[in-house]
């Protein structure tokens, strides 16, 4: 079989083995195009609801992320550094540099300390230190839109990852996983056209992102800039309902198919999180804001416990909210330690029972940090 046809292969086994992807994308292109309209005879109501979330997701948030992302992993790809051997050799550094990983955004750094300690390399408090800094992908999108607010909740998971982590070796050190050989995982291989075509859709994008922040009408410039944002928003829609890759870890491929791969999922749980509050308002008439201020106690708790969910799509959406005025900072520091992002995938398939062990530890300090920013900060 040649090349076109493994790679029609390995794509139509993708869109068998996860059907949700190809019905959230369905959905979203639905919405999207107006057939929605046609359907329900609602005369462009849905479609004016969707497209202009969507637009600003894209020029908003996606953009900046693509490009954070593809600075992020040229400079990962071309710096070889056995991470996890400077580690084994730090003793009681351990912790502090562990956690200082984790700190990296997205998952990457998270993910070196947790194959680490799977090959018998560190401590179970350096795993929970490293938990505790990771944001996941939601680092970037708080990184893009709020870069004093990212470096505030940087010093605060910091701070909490060491000193929990610390804790942790001190009264739990736990016990010490050897594998005989961890996979870099979901490699995609070599660069693909529409990882190019993500790239050029994305750089006038960051142009007029950029204008956007400076408070320029972009929309003003024409129905040219529309199509270029529909564009960007279908191809993120079908890199992510195609894609081979299930949660992004550690890999070897070009800073190009990397970015494409992860921005264009940050990007559909960004569509989710804009449509949310906007469906929500205009045809069903609720003001997630109101509701939020009227259940402020339990914001902290409910952060927390999403944190615990495996992956960075949840994470993103507590974000999201967050950025858009619905939840309070206590929410997003309280599920910013707790959650692990996909981290978590090899840190259950390599070493279940102390994965679990280490997320519950997180949960600690996230509640009293959250709830202490909710009531005294």
């Amino acid at each position: 079989m040649d090349q076109n046809g493994m790679a029609n292969s390995n794509i139509y086994s993708t869109l068998k083995n996860r059907p949700y992807r190809v019905g959230i994308s369905i959905l979203l292109i639905f919405l999207i195009s107006g057939v929605a309209d046609f359907v329900f005879g609602t005369s462009n109501k849905i479609q004016e609801v969707t497209v202009g979330p969507i637009m600003d997701a894209y020029f908003q948030v996606s953009v900046f992320v693509a490009v954070t992302l593809l600075i992020f992993f040229s400079l990962e790809k071309y710096l070889h550094i056995d991470v996890g051997k400077v580690m084994q050799d730090g003793e009681k550094w351990q912790v502090p540099t562990a956690t200082l990983l984790g700190l990296l955004p997205g998952c990457g750094g998270a993910i070196i300390v947790i194959t680490s300690f799977a090959r018998g390399k560190v401590t179970l408090g350096a795993m929970v230190g490293a938990l505790i800094a990771t944001m996941g992908d939601a680092a970037f999108l708080l990184l893009t839109q709020e870069p004093t607010t990212y470096v505030k909740v940087i010093l605060i998971s910091a701070i909490a990852g060491i000193l929990t982590g610390w804790m942790v070796d001190k009264y739990h050190p736990g016990e010490i996983y050897t594998v005989a050989k961890v996979r870099t995982l979901h490699v995609v291989g070599e660069i693909r056209m529409r990882d190019i075509a993500y790239i050029v859709l994305a750089v006038p994008g960051l142009i007029l992102g950029i204008l956007g922040l400076m408070q320029i009408d972009i929309y003003g410039f024409g129905t040219s800039i529309i199509a270029l944002g529909i564009g960007g928003a279908i191809i993120s829609i079908l890199i992510w309902c195609i894609s081979p890759v299930q949660a992004i870890t550690l890999s070897d491929d070009h800073p190009f198919t990397r970015t494409a791969e992860e921005t264009s999922f940050v990007t559909i749980w960004v569509f989710v999180a804009f449509l949310l509050y906007e469906y929500s308002y205009a045809f069903f008439g609720l003001d997630l804001a109101v509701i939020a201020q009227a259940a402020w106690l339990y914001i902290p708790l409910l952060a927390v416990l999403i944190g615990f969910i495996p992956g960075c799509g949840p994470q993103i959406l507590v974000t999201t909210l967050y950025l858009q005025g619905i939840i309070p900072f206590a929410g997003l520091i309280g599920n910013a330690i707790a959650n692990d992002g996909d981290a978590l995938f090899p840190a259950i398939a390599l070493t279940p029972r102390m994965a679990i062990i280490a997320t519950l530890y997180s949960g600690i300090p996230a509640l009293i940090i959250s709830y202490y920013f909710l009531f005294f900060a």
